[in-house]
């Protein structure tokens, strides 16, 4: 895969792409990650990027000459362009899975006070990571691409994240290592018993009752096997 992003500010791109998971899989080949500064597509003198609203108003309007033209120079039949905005939908997980399969992105990171509006006939989708506004679209983009770049085949162990939250539609069970007991609290003792089946109901049970605890929205829409039923059944009993 090949992404890239287009930003005012690149130096903000260093330690995310020059540290753990994220270097490693650049380092591998399995990701082809390039920052570009589009300030130095402006076409006037002063390299000026932003400029104030027509018809008034707070802050600067981001304008669309150097974006657009840098995006030309980017572009290809394959890439799709994502617009970081607090206008897009929402980012989740099967949507980082959806994007993985796909073999460029372009992320734009906004700016200032917005977009100019012409910007977004270029635009294949926008992107959201939550309803509250950052100072730009750097840090949002780094959310998305860390979350897609890590189920890229090679990036780690698909094991590793086969058992994320939100990755079978719900949270992920709990999670110890050593040592077995640290200050009266131990480890369950169904972990330590060797017996797979019996660990893999305990993780499944649990992972519905966190899920059914911390975020019951997202079993409203699941298809529940007969096993989930059951202990669901169980635990709405008990609470």
């Amino acid at each position: 895969m090949k992404i890239d992003i287009l930003s005012l500010f690149p130096e903000m791109f260093n330690g995310f792409l020059e540290t753990s998971i994220i270097k490693r899989a650049i380092d591998a080949q399995v990701v082809e990650v390039h920052v570009h500064d589009f300030r130095e597509f402006a076409d006037n003198k002063h390299k000026k990027v932003d400029d104030y609203p027509y018809g008034g108003g707070q802050g600067m309007v981001l304008m669309c000459q150097p974006i657009i033209d840098c995006l030309k120079t980017l572009t290809t039949p394959d890439s799709l362009v994502i617009l970081m905005s607090p206008q897009g939908q929402t980012f989740h997980q099967q949507l980082s899975y959806q994007l993985s399969l796909e073999k460029h992105l372009i992320f734009i990171c906004g700016h200032y006070e917005g977009f100019d509006e012409r910007i977004r006939d270029y635009v294949d989708m926008e992107l959201s990571i939550g309803d509250y506004v950052l100072t730009g679209g750097e840090l949002a983009s780094m959310v998305c691409c860390d979350a897609i770049i890590r189920l890229l085949e090679g990036a780690i162990r698909e094991s590793s994240h086969e058992d994320d939250s939100f990755s079978q539609g719900l949270l992920e069970y709990p999670q110890y290592t050593r040592p077995y007991e640290y200050d009266g609290n131990c480890v369950p003792d169904v972990l330590m018993s060797g017996h797979h089946e019996k660990i893999r109901q305990w993780r499944l049970e649990q992972s519905l009752k966190k899920t059914y605890l911390k975020r019951p929205d997202l079993l409203k829409t699941r298809n529940f096997t007969d096993e989930e039923l059951k202990i669901l059944e169980k635990i709405t009993k008990k609470d």
